[in-house]
Order: structure tokens, then sequence, then C-alpha cells
């Protein structure tokens, strides 16, 4: 829209100093010609905008004009401009967004907090996905009908892939909102009055009804989802595993199976690299202990028997695999 390019323009102004057309041109997506009309309504509105011909020229607002809203402490202005990394903003369709909200707020703020403002997004990435996980491509789910049926407030048909499961699942639900857990995004909603969660990307068809939501009375989203995130976080263990790792791959394997760990492991700065290191885990099925074999000869099963039996298995159907 006009009004918001114009508004653009001045917020960059205002921050920047003298900027070449060419410059304002790229940033906003627009002709150069375009930009020139616009710096003419500026002016034609009272704004004390010029333009400067030559080599070092450009366009800039007389000096001492600024819009002016002041409060923003230098901290605070900091912790805005954390936000400006991408991720749940670009799945939401709002990166462009939140760049010209941020270009308001530095425009705003007072000239003494803009150059550590600044700095934040420079010094300061957030990468909201866990190692080796396949959330946060750069396709990510399709959120668009969830997002219109959350904020219509209307009941949302969904056709669901369990994982698993040989045919989808059709349900209609009563969404309370969308949860970014490590870059995977979440349906939280009502099935039948009871709490539900959907992963986004096993959506594979949603329609916005036109029945109105019908929300349990004083619950909102923050609620429901501590009580799916408990539901999923006390899974119960169906099988507990002793295992011992070289201290040396010890950080390694934490990180990847932290989630699996029943105690906290100890440092791994203490002893030498081929000392042994043992730990307590907790699978939810006997073949998930597979995935163990990652680390080869850097981690022993001690026990229950069956655990090393089923590695075993495993390691004697992939050496078959290999054979002459």
């Amino acid at each position: 829209m006009k009004a918001d390019r114009l508004l653009s323009i001045l917020l960059l102004l205002q921050t920047r100093g003298r900027v070449p057309a060419t410059e304002l041109a790229e940033r906003l997506e627009v002709s150069v010609r375009t930009i020139y009309r616009d710096v003419e309504a500026l002016s034609a509105a009272g704004v004390p905008v010029y333009t400067e011909r030559g080599r070092h020229g450009g366009i800039a607002l007389l000096p001492g004009y600024r819009t002016d809203v002041s409060g923003l402490t230098a901290d605070e202005a900091r912790a805005l401009f954390v936000l400006s990394t991408q991720g749940a903003h670009s799945d939401l369709g709002l990166d462009g967004a939140l760049g010209s909200a941020l270009r308001k707020v530095m425009a705003a703020l007072p000239a003494p907090h803009r150059p550590a403002a600044e700095r934040i997004s420079e010094r300061i990435l957030v990468d909201p996905v866990r190692w080796l996980q396949p959330g946060g491509s750069a396709s990510g789910p399709d959120l668009g009908e969830l997002q219109h049926a959350v904020f219509t407030d209307r009941r949302l048909r969904l056709r669901y892939r369990h994982s698993g499961a040989p045919v989808p699942a059709e349900y209609t639900v009563d969404p309370y909102g969308l949860v970014s857990k490590a870059g995977v995004w979440y349906l939280v909603a009502d099935l039948n009055g009871g709490p539900r969660l959907f992963r986004a990307e096993r959506v594979l068809a949603a329609e916005t009804g036109e029945e109105p939501v019908r929300r349990r009375p004083g619950v909102g989203l923050g609620a429901v989802w501590a009580v799916l995130r408990d539901q999923v976080e006390r899974l119960p263990k169906e099988v507990q595993v002793r295992v011992r790792v070289r201290r040396g791959r010890l950080d390694m394997f934490v990180r990847i199976h932290s989630t699996r760990l029943t105690a906290p492991p100890p440092e791994s700065g203490a002893g030498a690299a081929d000392d042994w290191v043992e730990l307590t885990m907790g699978f939810q099925a006997l073949p998930a202990v597979r995935a163990l074999l990652a680390f080869g000869a850097d981690a022993e099963v001690l026990s229950p028997p069956a655990a090393r039996r089923e590695l075993a298995r495993a390691a004697a159907e992939a050496a078959r695999l290999y054979r002459d």
C-alpha cells in the first residue's frame, strides 16, 4: 500500500539520514521513479524532505525533523531487535511485517540507543530448530487455513495423517491457537471437548467451517498447551536401558539423546576420552534402541539382555547388506 510505503520511506530517512533513491527502491521493491513520486507526495503533505543530486547525493530530511516516540530503555530496545531473526514469523508470512515494525521502532528510538539496537541483530541469532531435527525446513507446513480458523474463531475440519497409521483420519476440532516448539508447528485444539495436539505438517487438508468455535469457558491457549506439553513429557518409558559411552563422545551423545536420559549425565571433561561413562535411558519401545547403533563402538548397551539382542539383530541385518 502507498501509505505504508510512504511511512517506510519517512522512517528510513529518519533513521539513516541521506539515502540514495536506488537503495530505497531496492529495499521497498519498487522503481526509482516510484520513489521520486513518493518523495513528492511526502513534500506535498508537509514533510521537509529534499533530494540532492550527484555522486554523494540522495534523499534526506531537513536536520532536526523527526517523529518522536520515546520511553524505551536501551535494554528494551535490544530485546525487541532479537525478534528480527527468522523463524516463526517466516512460517506465518509475517517476516515482511516484522521488518517494517522494527524500522518504525528504530526510527522512534532516542539516538543514543540506536547503535546498540542495530548491533543486536548482528551479534545475536536465535535458531529455534533442535540439532538433527527435521523441523524448520525452508518450505514448512501450510499454516494459512489453520491461521484463518484460529483468528476467525471458527471450527476446523481436518484430514490428518497419524504416524504409522495406514489411512488418514478426519476430525472436526475447536482450535485454541498455534504453537511453534523447536521449529515445529502444532495446532492446539479441543476434540469432543478434550485437548488434542495436531502436528501441522501432518495436516493433509484443512477447511474452516461456518460454525463458531466451541472452546471450554475460561480456558485459553496457554493453559491447554501446558496440559498437552505435560502429557507428552510424561509419556511412560517402557524400556529402561543401561548404556556406556566413551567420554570423548559423551557431549554429542547427550545432545542427540537428551530426552531419553533418566538422570543428568556426568561432566564430560573429567577423565580420558577413552574412558567409559554409564548412563540410564528410557525408550518407548524396544526397537527404538537401534538408534544407538549410530555411535558404533563408542556406545554399548549393558542391559537389559533383550536390548542387546535387538542391537545384535540390527547389526547383523546391516552386515548382510554389505557382504561381498
